[in-house]
């Protein structure tokens, strides 16, 4: 219980939660940043080809993670109120509701996913729609695996159990590994069999991550329909979430979608860029999680204590610098010095040493912003959260069109995705630290679900 700890057992209590987590969160952007190291081997047209199959397949997915937090932040709460019976029905209704969206995204994909990468790719990369079509009808298949997956890992977070999902994870990350060994380098299947080794490997991972939950005191097969009532309370948590998750993803997307109609080898370098960023950036997630997993208790829980609540912020914030750092030296160290893990092209090569700059500390201030924003979410200052993000995003978009359209290139658009960052990060900073912020509030009446239907 962190109500009891000081400041640096706090930081050790973290750090013993969010070191299994990351390994859960840095799962699928290490998938697709291998894909993009073995067919980037063999292929620039399909190392282009990846840059739009991502989107559709990875970035897509992201709009769902509004999913994952109402899950994590409904199951936490509950339980910070030892509510039992209402963590059950949660998991349950949680778990139908993944499976539903996840075959309406195996539908979409089948039906119109040619459509939307023509459409995203433009009229000057339809050489690329072909392979690109290959690798996002293939990964389709595992759409409800996956939102099913991410239902328990994230009910699994907010028991505080990040153990469980990580064996499941470990296994189908060797699959991953292994099956891109044997279809893409040994029988040369490219593009198409790394598509095949992801989606396998995604498949088991949801399986394990299941049963991983289903081994704790609640049944994590037991799938109900939801109630009128279920659902509301799930929209009313789900929908400012659902807003903050589309501005942060269609902020990437737009960044893809400029990228790309600026000719093969600036797509193809920022194809590199962008998954090791990912792949970076998620490393940071779980510093989110752990707010939203030890927040509760401290803010509405039993337990109500504010000035420990404030001082775990503190805790998080501590470890998201340090971290940041660590990742902007190493995530800048691999692209600079080591290119030739990705690519031998020399065009592609020096486009992407031109964004190390603000590839850098774009990355250094995430991980402390993301620690600011998940005590937003466990708090329910969802209000908050989702204005910021979209207002965040409606400047950024302005942003790249004037440097996409001034001709600054690759670089511009990455000292666009810098501002956008640092503003995420200054907004959440200053309502945390407002004197009416919910650290220091009383009344957290005014954060329940119940006051945010205008949103």
């Amino acid at each position: 219980m962190l109500e009891n700890k000081s400041l640096w057992s706090q930081i050790k209590e973290i750090i013993m939660f969010t070191g299994p987590a990351t390994g859960l969160w840095i799962s699928a952007p290490l998938m697709s940043l291998i894909d993009t190291a073995v067919i980037g081997q063999g292929s620039s047209i399909e190392l282009a080809a990846l840059g739009p199959g991502t989107v559709l397949c990875d970035y897509m997915s992201y709009v769902f993670m509004f999913l994952s937090v109402a899950t994590s932040n409904m199951v936490a709460t509950s339980l910070a109120r030892k509510d039992k019976k209402e963590v059950q029905r949660y998991i349950s209704v949680l778990l139908f509701v993944g499976l539903t969206i996840g075959f309406c995204m195996l539908f979409f994909t089948k039906v119109f996913g040619t459509r939307a990468l023509t459409a995203f790719a433009g009229p000057n990369n339809a050489h690329i729609i072909p392979a690109a079509n290959k690798y996002i009808q293939i990964r389709g298949l595992a759409w409800p695996a996956v939102l099913v997956g991410w239902v328990a890992q994230s009910a699994s977070l907010g028991m505080k159990d990040s153990w469980g999902p990580l064996k499941a994870l470990a296994v189908a990350s060797s699959v991953k590994i292994v099956g891109d060994i044997v279809l893409c380098i040994v029988l040369g299947y490219g593009i198409v069999g790394a598509a095949w080794a992801t989606m396998v490997s995604q498949v088991i991972s949801a399986y394990m991550m299941v049963n991983s939950l289903n081994k704790t005191e609640y049944n994590a097969y037991a799938i109900s329909i939801p109630s009128s009532s279920d659902l509301l309370t799930i929209f009313q948590i789900a929908a400012p979430v659902f807003i903050m998750m589309m501005s942060k993803v269609a902020f990437y997307v737009l960044i893809i979608y400029f990228a790309t109609n600026m000719g093969t080898y600036t797509v193809a370098a920022h194809q590199v860029m962008i998954q090791m960023y990912s792949m970076c950036t998620v490393v940071g997630e779980p510093l989110a999680q752990a707010a939203q997993s030890f927040m509760p208790e401290l803010l509405c829980g039993i337990n109500k204590n504010l000035p420990k609540a404030r001082m775990l912020l503190k805790s998080l914030v501590t470890i998201g610098v340090a971290l940041g750092l660590l990742l902007g030296i190493f995530g800048t160290s691999v692209p600079w010095l080591l290119p030739n893990v990705f690519t031998s092209d020399q065009n592609v090569i020096k486009q992407m040493h031109r964004v190390l700059v603000p590839y850098f500390f774009a990355l250094a201030v995430t991980p402390p912003t993301l620690s600011l924003e998940g005590t937003l979410l466990a708090g329910r200052d969802l209000r908050f959260v989702s204005l910021s993000m979209s207002g965040c995003f409606s400047l950024g978009a302005v942003m790249l069109m004037l440097v996409s359209s001034g001709g600054y290139g690759l670089l511009g658009l990455w000292f666009a995705l810098l501002g956008f960052q640092w503003a995420r990060f200054f907004l959440s900073l200053q309502r945390l630290l407002s004197p009416n912020g919910m650290l220091h509030s009383q009344d957290w009446s005014k954060y329940k679900p119940e006051k945010l239907k205008a949103v």
